[in-house]
């Protein structure tokens, strides 16, 4: 099913700076291409060197010139849109060269070893010259990795010393993958030629890459990162990026790019301390004092709560602090198994993919799979991530999981996850996105954290207005998840802005949210690992929610819900200030038609 976008109409001169930009961001991410389905660089592994990064930068600035000399008088609201995104991106790109934040990636996150061994399961190689094109890619994983280090050292030399957290998680997957057995390699598992004949050859050629090549490469490149790197890293005490020498630099350029506002670091720690210390609290006392449904396992936990006296308010905070307790322990609300882990995502999904014609009229026609995450990378990765679909229809969109430790996993949050990776969320937006026809290439793949998070998030809430969550539990789970993204705002903000220890970010999420206190430390060290990225859930989910309840008031009876979704979700992945155009622009339109519907 294929949607029209933007009208075919398109500014010429735009729609070829477009196309420059996008075959430049493939080649630029020769792996990302192959993610998404694009062959053309199979036989290529990023290049990290300076001397490539500085080359992408001069191209992306060639574009940024042309793109902002297009007269405005020529582009239609449409292009206006593309043009705002494209400058978004294009600046973006430009700033991580000159800020060279490559030298700071040796992280458990983004770092090139984690992107290597997180993809490389994922890759599918449909025809056979391509799957020979894939023993070319992999022999050169030495270069890359050498390439890393060099980054890492030359920022090591400028100053730019790592957290001694991010550094050892990242040297713990090293550690797990190099212990882990060589015939289950994730190189191995690559999506080959279906019936092809030559698969045991190739399987061959690869496992003595693997041993001979990539296996010592990655050795190499550990070695290098406890040996040269690690001894310099900053402690617990510094963990943020204010403590490097030019820290609040880099850090604004990240809020930029992750928010698309501008929203200083103060602001944002401000508005987190409103939503996690008061709009939500409130939130949860109202629905603990809910008639609770047959089989509640809070039931018996909040008896204790409902007895205390209401008139006294210093007990507000202490029955806060009961239900936080009782979200964190209550044995009942542990999963059993693995597979009851999976089993619950996929019925999730399942209900939220049915439940969706009522609210939207755009709909993907690619399927959301429900996936374990692969067991080495378990136990440093999140809870849940999502991977789109392959343009090529190599491979559906997929919700990977965690399921490595099931019975300290909590079911109170498991569908609000669902809703958030899955349907209507990630999955919902992002296949949209991809089947949009009318849109350049790079808008349909390609965009602002905070569009794509934020529409996340907001997703947690329409779950909750579709009548998606099956108890009050995972109601409970949906303010949680909202807690924990409100939380993010302060402590991003308090690592990196104001110099805040590990510790009180740990101790400021056990205050004032349910996240299981397991979770909280490596939740604390993403933030370390990739500042900024965590900002962008909550300032995009308000901005959605005040688009939304903007046009309720415009519009009045007018406002259908199904085609707001259609206008915020039909130009792909945009920045808020645009996303704040397409919902006024869309309002003005409704408010010119006659009322009873004779259009």
């Amino acid at each position: 099913m294929h949607h029209s976008g933007a009208s075919p109409e398109r500014n010429a001169d735009l729609s070829q700076i477009c196309a420059e930009y996008w075959a430049l961001s493939l080649e630029n991410s020769p792996l990302s291409a192959t993610l998404l389905g694009v062959h053309d660089f199979d036989d290529r592994l990023d290049d990290l060197s300076l001397e490539a990064e500085q080359g992408h930068r001069a191209a992306l600035h060639g574009l940024r010139v042309r793109s902002s000399a297009l007269s405005d008088a020529n582009l239609s609201m449409a292009d206006t849109v593309t043009r705002s995104v494209l400058l978004h991106q294009l600046q973006t790109g430009i700033e991580s060269a000159d800020l060279r934040l490559i030298e700071l990636a040796s992280d458990q996150m983004d770092g090139p070893h984690a992107a290597l061994l997180m993809l490389a399961p994922q890759l599918t190689y449909p025809e056979p010259e391509q799957a020979q094109a894939a023993l070319v890619r992999y022999a050169q994983v030495p270069r890359m990795l050498r390439q890393a280090i060099q980054r890492f050292s030359a920022g090591l030399a400028a100053g730019r010393t790592p957290s001694e957290r991010v550094i050892g998680r990242s040297l713990h997957s090293l550690d797990s993958y190099l212990a882990s057995s060589p015939d289950e390699d994730p190189f191995l598992a690559a999506g080959l030629p279906e019936g092809w004949s030559e698969t045991e050859q190739w399987q061959s050629e690869m496992a003595q890459l693997v041993r001979e090549c990539i296996r010592p490469a990655f050795g190499e490149y550990r070695d290098a990162l406890r040996d040269q790197i690690a001894p310099s890293a900053r402690s617990d005490d510094q963990p943020g990026w204010c403590w490097l020498p030019d820290g609040e630099e880099l850090y604004a350029a990240l809020i930029r790019s992750h928010t698309t506002c501008e929203l200083s670091a103060n602001e944002l720690h401000d508005l987190g301390r409103q939503h996690t210390e008061v709009t939500l609290p409130a939130e949860y006392l109202a629905m603990a004092e809910q008639q609770p449904d047959p089989g509640d396992e809070l039931s018996a936990s909040f008896r204790t709560l409902q007895n205390t006296p209401g008139s006294d308010q210093s007990a507000a905070p202490s029955s806060l602090a009961a239900i936080f307790e009782c979200l964190r322990t209550n044995p009942a609300l542990r999963h059993v198994d693995a597979a009851e882990i999976v089993e619950l995502a996929e019925r999730s999904v399942a209900r939220a993919t049915q439940a969706l014609p009522e609210y939207f009229s755009l709909l993907p026609s690619s399927p959301c799979l429900v996936s374990p995450i692969p067991e080495f990378l378990a136990a440093d990765a999140p809870y849940a991530y999502y991977f789109p679909p392959a343009i090529d229809g190599t491979r559906a969109g997929t919700y990977f999981i965690n399921t490595s430790h099931p019975e300290q996993a909590s079911r109170t949050e498991a569908e609000s996850i669902a809703f958030h990776e899955a349907v209507p969320g990630h999955h919902l937006q992002i296949a949209i996105s991809q089947e949009l026809t009318g849109l350049p290439e790079f808008q349909r793949h390609d965009g602002p954290t905070a569009y794509i998070e934020g529409w996340a998030l907001y997703a947690e809430r329409l779950a909750d207005e579709m009548g998606l969550y099956s108890d009050r539990v995972a109601r409970f789970g949906m303010l949680a998840a909202d807690s924990w993204r409100s939380a993010r705002l302060v402590v991003d903000t308090g690592l990196h802005a104001r110099g805040w220890s590990r510790q009180r970010a740990i101790d400021y999420f056990e205050q004032h949210t349910p996240v299981p206190k397991d979770q909280i430390p490596g939740e604390v060290d993403r933030y370390l690992a990739i500042p900024g990225q965590a900002l962008s859930y909550k300032v995009g989910q308000l901005e959605f929610l005040r688009l939304r309840s903007f046009a309720e008031d415009a519009l009045g009876e007018r406002f259908e819900l199904p085609a707001f979704h259609d206008t915020v979700l039909g130009s792909g992945a945009v920045t808020l200030p645009v996303l704040a155009n397409l919902v006024e622009a869309w309002v003005a339109g409704q408010t010119a038609r006659p009322v009873n519907g004779s259009d």
